[in-house]
C-alpha cells in the first residue's frame, strides 16, 4: 500500500473550505474569507512557522479567484528568474497572475525591489511566504504595498482533526485497519506543524507490524528518532511541572528553575504559556522589589510569540534566571488582595473634595471645591485625605524589606517631613 507521494501532499486541500486552522483568517467574516467572497485578491505577505499552510493557502487563493499561480522559491531563484516571470509573454499572464515567492525573506534588497513596479501597477499579485518577521525581513517599500497576515500553528484539536481526516480520506490509508489510540506524542513533536504531524503518522503506520495498526505512544516513539516524555498538557503532570518551575523561581533557585523549564520545553509545553506565567510571577512574587522584572517578562512574552521555538528557549532561559536571582516582594500582591477583600463590604461615598465638579451647581454643592492641587506646592506634595472619612488611617500597602521598597519608604517619610502641614 506504500506510495512515493508523501501523505501531506496526497491530502493537500483542494479548496479553502478544506483547510484546517487559521480561523482568524479563514473563518466566517474573517478578512481572507471576505476577499474570496468578493473575488478580490491583493498582494500579501503570509508569515508563520513552517508546515502550517502558507503555500497551500496561496495556491488556493489564486484558484478561488481564477488566477494563474506561478510559484518561485527565493532559495533557488534570483533577479533573472523574477524578470522572466514578470516579462513572460506565454499567454499565462493576461489576467494578472499570482506570483508566489516562498522564503521571500531570503531575497536581498535588489531582488525585492525588482518586484515593486509590477506589484504597484497591478501587473502581478504577489503572495510572499516567510518564517521570519516581515517587519525585519521584507523591505519597507514592498511591505507597504502588501497586506500582512500571520498564520498560527495548529492547535492540538486541529491536528487531531487533520490526522483523522487523513485516515478517513486518503485512498491508501482508508483501506488499512488503523486505530488512533494515543496521538498526543505527535502534538508534542509536531508543535503545530501539519506537515510534520502527517509525516509522523505515516511513518508510524508503515513501521507497524501486524494488524490492527495501533497508533499510540510506543509506536510513535519508535519512529520519532528521539526520547519522548509522557506529558499531558491538560493533565496533572502539566500542572505539577509548571508549579515546580514557578516555585523554583520564587524560591530564588536558578538551577532548579532552568531544569524545570528545560523539562517542560523538551516535553513540548507551549512556550507562550510559560512566558505568561512568568509575567504573573514578575508582579506577584517580585513586584516592587524590582519593577524592571515586569517590563522584562512583558517584552519576553511578546518576543516568544513573535519568534517561536526553538529560539524562544533562549529568551525564556534568560528571563527565568533573571527572575530567580532577583529580589523578591509580594507586597503589591498582598495590597490589592487586601483592598479587594475590604471593598466587598464597603460602599463609602467619595469625599466631596475628590469629586468631579464639572457644573456650577455641583461646585456650589461642594464637589471638588476643597481639593488641593499638589503640583502647586513644594515637592509636588500636599497632605490631604484621599480616602473616605471613615477610612482615614487604614493601610492596604506595607513597604517590603527590600532595597527598592525601603528607598521608597524613606522618600515618602522625607516628603511628608518637608511639609509644615505634614
Amino acid at each position: 500500500m506504500e506510495t512515493s507521494i508523501p501523505l501531506a501532499q496526497r491530502i493537500r486541500p483542494k479548496s479553502i473550505d478544506e483547510m484546517i486552522g487559521q480561523n482568524h483568517l479563514l473563518g466566517e467574516n474573517a478578512p481572507i474569507t471576505k476577499m474570496v467572497r468578493e473575488s478580490y485578491l491583493p498582494s500579501m505577505i503570509l508569515h508563520g512557522n513552517a508546515g502550517i499552510g502558507k503555500t497551500t493557502l496561496a495556491s488556493l487563493l489564486a484558484k478561488s479567484v481564477g488566477r494563474e499561480f506561478r510559484p518561485l522559491s527565493a532559495i533557488n531563484s534570483g533577479v533573472k528568474e523574477l524578470r522572466e516571470v514578470l516579462n513572460s509573454d506565454d499567454g499565462l499572464f493576461n489576467i494578472s497572475p499570482v506570483v508566489f515567492i516562498d522564503e521571500i525573506h531570503r531575497f536581498n534588497k535588489a531582488q525585492q525591489d525588482a518586484l515593486l513596479g509590477a506589484v504597484e501597477s497591478g501587473q502581478i499579485t504577489l503572495i510572499g511566504a516567510t518564517t521570519e518577521n516581515p517587519s525585519f525581513s521584507v523591505n519597507n517599500a514592498l511591505l507597504s504595498r502588501c497586506q500582512v497576515y500571520e498564520l498560527t500553528p495548529l492547535s492540538d484539536n486541529e491536528m487531531e482533526e487533520l490526522l483523522k481526516r487523513a485516515i478517513s480520506t486518503d485512498e491508501h490509508l482508508k483501506q488499512l485497519p488503523i486505530i488512533l489510540n494515543d496521538i498526543s506524542p505527535i502534538y508534542q513533536l509536531a508543535q503545530g506543524d501539519a506537515r510534520k504531524a502527517l509525516n509522523l503518522l505515516e511513518l508510524a503506520i508503515y513501521a507497524h507490524q501486524g494488524e490492527p495498526i495501533v497508533i499510540d505512544f510506543e509506536s510513535i516513539s519508535k519512529v520519532a528518532g528521539k526520547t519522548l516524555i509522557r506529558y499531558d498538557k491538560d493533565g496533572e503532570f502539566h500542572y505539577d511541572m509548571i508549579s515546580a518551575f514557578i516555585k523554583s523561581v520564587r524560591g530564588s533557585d536558578p538551577d532548579a528553575s532552568i531544569y524545570w523549564l528545560a523539562r517542560m520545553l523538551n516535553a513540548g509545553e507551549d512556550p507562550v504559556f510559560i512566558a505568561r506565567r512568568l509575567v504573573i510571577l514578575a508582579s506577584e512574587d517580585i513586584g516592587l522589589a524590582n519593577p524592571n522584572a515586569l517590563l522584562l517578562t512583558d517584552t519576553a512574552l511578546r518576543s516568544v510569540k513573535e519568534i517561536g521555538m526553538p529560539e524562544a528557549r533562549i529568551i525564556l532561559g534568560q528571563v527565568a534566571i533573571y527572575l530567580a536571582t532577583s529580589p523578591k516582594s509580594n507586597t503589591a500582591y498582598q495590597a490589592i488582595n487586601k483592598a479587594l477583600e475590604f471593598v466587598k463590604h464597603d460602599n463609602s461615598p467619595v469625599p466631596l473634595h475628590l469629586r468631579n465638579g464639572v457644573t456650577t451647581l455641583m461646585k456650589q454643592t461642594g464637589y471638588g471645591v476643597d481639593y488641593i492641587y499638589p503640583h502647586d506646592y513644594p515637592n509636588h506634595y500636599y497632605p490631604q485625605n484621599y480616602l473616605p472619612d471613615n477610612m482615614v488611617g487604614i493601610k492596604f500597602y506595607e513597604f517590603g524589606d527590600n532595597q527598592k521598597e525601603q528607598a521608597s519608604f524613606n522618600f515618602m517619610k522625607w516628603l511628608k517631613s518637608q511639609n509644615s502641614n505634614g
